[in-house]
């Protein structure tokens, strides 16, 4: 029976204590927490924190609000003292279980770099602590070089009073942030990850890089999901490209495994059959003219052999002084477990860039700000937010009923043609935590942070 089935419906949140005159397998509870939480007192139950378990007998502890335990016990279950921690039981596994643990797999950790020991996402890091304190979990950071040949215990990172190296157990969930594909494919970060799921039930989200050929391909079946797709085909040789620049004047090349909006290039039909491309770099643009599609696809054709590109049909988007805007939405499994819309910013492109991505100069707007500057009829501008959410919660579940993986947070992006239309451009499974900070930044917790907590809670049947 899986974990977040077999529960009662009642958790509460509690300190835990050091009490050193405790035997080691006893723990001590308030007599009013006990009959909250209705644990047996008259027979041993397990106390289970992540994958670490042991036998202990709950004796009670008159008006405490705490939860009390041996020293030793703390330091083999990997548990901290004066640690604010949800607390559950769960009867028909005869389970008091602490956490949810959360352990998130970063790419990096930097100790000589105190101000940023996660790189870009350390701030992020951060807010997942506070987001724990603040609900009642507990969250640690590891990197693949930090998993050992037991799954059952982790070296990890964790926040007390600073960044610290800690010995834990394996979590009850993963969240995976690593950034590149060749960390998440690497053979031991593929055994682990089988391990924990077999050995210990552990849930993982976010498991899997996308690539655009998978997210088409996985949406074109469905009707309801066609309106948003521009039309879009893997880029597999010269008949492809003659049949989409036939059809439109504008297409676009998109590698399939690309991010940052790197090696997109535009291809647009000018008069006499002749054809200019633009392509992205770190410097800007470079253009180049051909006097036939031919000519053009000879240029690109050791790029088409290193490269897999998906050839995509060029829109008629909105812009704002003349530069191109699109929208990212950022969608999370929620507390009940369903998807919904945590944010949508406007990224308007930068001066010299035909993509939005921060990366290359783009800039945030509010939605309301830049469909204001956009041109489009006024009652379209007030529908547009919520056909937006629409689309991109339409997006999400299309693409968990049609793909074997489990996500829990995506980053749609979605453009508004000048008639008022939305159109997907692509969903990023490892959304980048700089470009979706909300424009009033004012909090230390995002509200996604809060919601990535609040999913692993519901994962775990707190």
């Amino acid at each position: 029976m899986s974990k977040s089935k077999s529960m009662s419906r009642t958790r509460t949140t509690i300190s835990l204590i050091h009490s050193a005159g405790l035997p080691e397998n006893d723990i001590k509870l308030g007599d009013r927490l006990i009959r909250q939480l209705r644990i047996p007192t008259d027979a041993p139950i397990q106390l289970a924190f992540g994958s670490f378990k042991q036998e202990i007998r709950v004796s009670p502890g008159g008006k405490s609000k705490s939860l009390r335990l041996n020293p030793s016990l703390f330091s083999k279950s990997g548990l901290l003292p004066s640690s604010f921690m949800s607390v559950k039981y769960f009867p028909t596994e005869r389970i008091l279980r602490l956490g949810p643990l959360i352990g998130v797999m970063v790419s990096r950790y930097q100790p000589d770099d105190p101000a940023k020991p996660f790189g870009s996402i350390s701030s992020f890091c951060l807010e997942m602590v506070n987001a724990c304190k603040k609900l009642g979990a507990y969250v640690y950071f590891f990197t693949p070089d930090m998993i050992g040949t037991n799954p059952s215990t982790l070296e990890a990172i964790s926040y007390h009073e600073g960044w610290k190296k800690v010995t834990v157990p394996a979590p009850d969930v993963i969240n995976n942030r690593l950034s590149t594909r060749k960390l998440e494919n690497s053979p031991s970060v593929q055994h682990f990850m089988r391990e924990v799921k077999s050995r210990f039930g552990t849930h993982i989200f976010n498991e899997k890089f996308l690539d655009k050929s998978d997210v088409f391909e996985a949406l074109g079946p469905d009707p309801k999901l066609q309106k948003y797709l521009p039309e879009s085909h893997l880029l597999n040789g010269y008949s492809t490209l003659k049949k989409m620049c036939g059809a439109y004047h504008t297409v676009f090349l998109k590698p399939v495994r690309g991010s940052l909006g790197k090696g997109i290039i535009r291809i647009t039909r000018l008069g006499n059959g002749t054809y200019q491309t633009m392509t992205t770099s770190l410097d800007g643009i470079s253009k180049h003219s051909y006097p036939s599609l031919s000519k053009l696809f000879g240029s690109l054709s050791g790029k088409i052999k290193k490269t897999r590109y998906q050839i995509q049909q060029g829109l008629d988007l909105i812009r704002i002084n003349r530069r191109n805007v699109d929208f990212r939405a950022l969608v999370h499994k929620n507390k009940n477990g369903k998807w919904a819309v945590t944010s949508v910013v406007a990224r308007i492109a930068g001066g010299n860039h035909f993509v939005s991505n921060l990366a290359r100069g783009g800039t945030l707007s509010p939605v309301k700000d830049a469909l204001a500057m956009s041109g489009i009829p006024q009652s379209l501008k007030q529908t547009a937010p919520a056909r937006m959410n629409q689309a991109a919660l339409d997006i999400a579940n299309g693409l968990e009923s049609a793909l074997p993986y489990h996500f829990g947070e995506l980053g749609i992006d979605l453009a508004i043609d000048t008639k008022g239309h939305i159109w997907l451009l692509e969903v990023n499974s490892k959304p980048s935590k700089s470009e979706n900070a909300p424009l009033s930044a004012t909090s230390k917790v995002r509200p996604s942070a809060v919601r990535l907590v609040q999913y692993c809670q519901y994962l775990m049947g707190f």
